[in-house]
């Protein structure tokens, strides 16, 4: 696989009516798999190291994005999101490898602004659910 342009990397909403819309104006993301490790090491684990559990453990993503208000849109979805406390669709498109798609809340939205510059914003999504991946 060839390098890929971080910006066709897409976070994407449900609008509630089962559209994906994409979430403008960001200028960088971030997307994190991550599982916690069953440790079942005992007395007599081999050479003392440490044992884990096959298929065990709790799975989550989490995601990050930041940039600038561009599609009113796009930002009234997630702000409303924000203040529902909702657990929404999601999708994350990374070119050349695929969709990764499931149930997301949004855990922070921050708002910030220059004097002679835009305002933008960063939000962080943590995973509520299970997440199904397809291949592009």
């Amino acid at each position: 696989m060839s390098a890929q342009k971080g910006k066709d990397l897409l976070l994407k909403i449900d609008d509630g009516a089962g559209n994906f819309v994409t979430i403008a104006g960001l200028r960088t993301h971030r997307f994190a798999l991550n599982a916690d490790p069953v440790d079942i090491t005992h007395m007599e684990s081999a050479g003392r190291w440490r044992e884990l559990l096959e298929g065990a453990g709790v799975k989550r993503a989490s995601v990050a994005g930041s940039g600038v208000f561009k599609d009113v849109a796009s930002d009234a979805l997630a702000r409303q999101a924000f203040f529902d406390g909702a657990v929404r669709a999601w999708q994350i498109i990374v070119p050349s490898f695929g969709v990764i798609a499931g149930l997301f809340q949004i855990s922070s939205l921050d708002y910030r602004g220059e004097h002679a510059g835009e305002v933008t914003f960063e939000l962080a999504l943590e995973s509520a659910g299970a997440l199904t991946f397809t291949a592009l």
